[in-house]
């Protein structure tokens, strides 16, 4: 039985690892979508849960001590404070890491092809549609989709409701 405190592999390589994995998980999240990461739902969770079993191995390979969970565990809030150090520093990065905001629906029009595309229902608008106190999207001047999944309704100045 290994020594609770002794490494199988070297520390360099737990870093390594942690590294490649942080970023290809981000890079991953990045591409499906910003629902994936802004409201979660039950099947969302198990996908987040899931997500974490299935790269463990990547992460510890053969080493279960405490060292080198510990080295995991510094080495990935690393990496995110990294990440969020420069993303608040650079436009560019910021954008690359969090995207930009998609307009969904303009001047009480939904924009079909774009909903598609991000994955957003009919049911999702017309939900931010009742929690901003409008009945239906002619009521709605913009309709956005955040950068953190949520979905923003700004009310016609009009007053059409």
């Amino acid at each position: 039985m290994p020594d609770m405190f002794e490494l199988a592999m070297p520390w360099w390589e737990f870093v390594l690892r942690a590294v490649v994995v942080y970023f290809i998980l981000l890079a991953m999240l990045r591409m499906s979508g910003k629902r994936t990461v802004g409201q979660f739902t039950p099947f969302d969770l198990v996908v987040v849960v899931l997500l974490g079993s299935a790269v463990q191995n990547s992460l510890i390979g053969e080493d279960f001590s405490l060292p080198g969970g510990l080295l995991l565990a510094a080495t990935l809030i690393a990496c995110n404070w990294v990440v969020g150090f420069a993303s608040a520093r650079s436009r560019r990065v910021e954008k690359l890491v969090e995207g930009s905001p998609v307009l969904l629906a303009r001047d009480g029009v939904m924009f079909e092809p774009v909903l598609r595309a991000q994955n957003i229902s009919r049911k999702d608008i017309e939900e931010a549609l009742r929690d901003s106190g409008l009945p239906d999207i002619t009521g709605a001047a913009l309709v956005t989709l955040e950068v953190d999944g949520t979905i923003t309704v700004v009310p016609r100045s009009d007053g059409s409701r």
